[in-house]
C-alpha cells in the first residue's frame, strides 16, 4: 500500500567503513569542544541499545551517537574523537566488554585528558571516561545498564537530574532516554544554549548489519528548541512505526491487526493527513467503507490532492477497481 524504505543507507555504511579503517592514533587530535549532555543505555527487558544527546553545536548526532544492534552504543563527546564510536563498536562486536573496549581506545589516544566517552555493551556492561581537561561544568554517572555524561554545563547537577529522571521514568528505552534529556535541559543544560539533538535506538539482534535494526534514528540538526522538536519527532516516528507494522500485517493477510496498527498511528498523530489517508484506504479496501469515509473527508480537507491520488490507486491495485466505491469516496464533503 505504501512504500516502506529500508533502514540501510549508503552514507552510514561508507562512514562506518572509513572510520573503522582508522586508528585512534592516526586521527587523535583536540578539536573544538562539542559540549553535550548524553545518555547511553540498554533495556534489560528487550535488549534494545541506545544513545541520546543534545548540544549547542550543529548536527551533534552525526558525530556523538553510535549504536549497532546486539553489540552496543557509544557517545563520544567533549573534544570529540569520532573513531571512539565505530572502533568502540568494533571492539564490542569482537567480544570485548564496554570497559575493555574503552580502555583499549584510551590507551591509544594521545589526548585522553580532553575526551568524554561512554559505552554500553549488549550484556549491559557500562564504561565512562571524562578527561580532567574537559570544560567545566562536567560530570558523569554509570548506573545499572546506563551511563549519563555532560560537559560545559551551566550547572554541575545535570547528571544527577538525568539519573533521577531515567531511573524513575516508565516506558520503552527511547521514552526513558528522552525523559533524561528533558531533565538535563530543565536543570540548565549547555551553558551556551540549545541547537541540536539526536536519539538512536537499535534492536538486540546481532545478526543484523551495522546500519540495520534501527527502531528510532532521529536527528535535530539545528533548532531553537531541539529537545522539544525531538519529542515531537519521537511521537511521529512511533506513528510511522505503527504504519509500517500495519503494512506488514496487511501484506500477511492479518487484516484486523493491520487496522489496529493504523488506528494506533492515527491516535498518535490525528492531524497527519498522510496517516489518515492510508488508514482510510485500508478500511475501504477490506470492505469497511463507512468507517473509512470520515477519514477520507478529513484527509481531503487537509490536503485536497488526495482526491486525485485516490483515483489513481486502483491501477496499482491499492484500491478495488470499483466505480461505485470510488464515487462514494469522492462524494464525501
Amino acid at each position: 500500500m505504501k512504500i516502506t524504505f529500508p533502514h540501510t543507507t549508503l552514507l552510514a555504511l561508507c562512514a562506518l567503513a572509513v572510520a573503522s579503517s582508522l586508528t585512534a592514533q592516526e586521527t587523535s587530535r583536540p578539536l573544538r569542544p562539542t559540549s553535550t549532555y548524553s545518555i547511553v543505555a540498554r533495556d534489560s527487558e528487550t535488549g534494545q541499545l541506545g544513545v541520546a544527546v543534545q548540544s549547542h553545536w550543529f548536527s551533534v548526532g552525526s558525530i556523538v551517537s553510535w549504536a549497532q544492534p546486539g553489540v552496543g552504543a557509544v557517545a563520544t563527546q567533549s573534544f570529540v574523537e569520532v573513531t571512539y564510536g565505530p572502533l568502540g563498536l568494533q571492539h564490542m562486536r569482537a567480544g570485548k566488554t564496554a570497559t575493555q573496549a574503552l580502555t583499549a581506545l584510551l590507551a591509544g589516544d594521545e589526548h585522553p585528558e580532553v575526551r568524554q566517552v561512554a559505552m554500553v555493551d549488549a550484556r549491559g556492561n557500562v564504561a565512562v571516561h571524562t578527561g580532567e581537561n574537559a570544560i567545566l561544568e562536567y560530570c558523569d554517572h554509570a548506573g545499572e545498564g546506563y551511563s549519563v555524561q555532560a560537559n560545559l554545563m551551566l550547572a554541575p547537577t545535570v547528571c544527577s537530574a538525568m539519573v533521577e529522571a531515567f531511573e524513575s521514568a516508565t516506558g520503552d528505552l527511547a521514552e526513558r532516554m528522552m525523559v533524561a534529556l528533558e531533565a538535563a535541559q530543565a536543570d540548565g543544560g549547555d551553558i551556551r544554549g540549545k541547537q541540536s539533538a539526536a536519539l538512536l535506538v537499535v534492536t538486540n539482534d546481532a545478526s543484523l548489519p551495522a546500519w540495520g535494526g534501527r527502531v528510532f534514528d532521529l536527528r535535530i540538526e539545528d533548532h531553537p528548541e531541539p529537545i522539544r522538536e525531538l519529542r515531537r519527532l519521537l511521537t511521529l516516528a512511533r506513528a510511522y512505526n505503527h504504519m509500517n507494522a500495519g503494512d506488514e500485517y496487511f501484506a500477511a493477510g492479518e487484516i484486523e491487526k493491520a487496522v489496529e496498527a493504523y488506528a494506533k498511528a492515527t491516535e498518535l498523530v490525528p492531524d497527519n493527513h498522510e496517516v489518515l489517508f492510508w488508514e482510510a484506504v485500508t478500511l475501504a479496501t477490506v470492505g469497511r467503507l463507512e468507517e473509512s469515509l470520515p477519514l477520507f473527508k478529513k484527509a481531503f480537507e487537509m490536503w485536497p490532492d488526495w482526491r486525485e491520488l485516490v483515483q489513481r490507486l486502483p491501477a496499482s491495485e491499492q484500491l478495488p477497481d470499483d466505480p461505485e466505491l470510488m464515487q462514494q469516496i469522492l462524494s464525501v464533503e
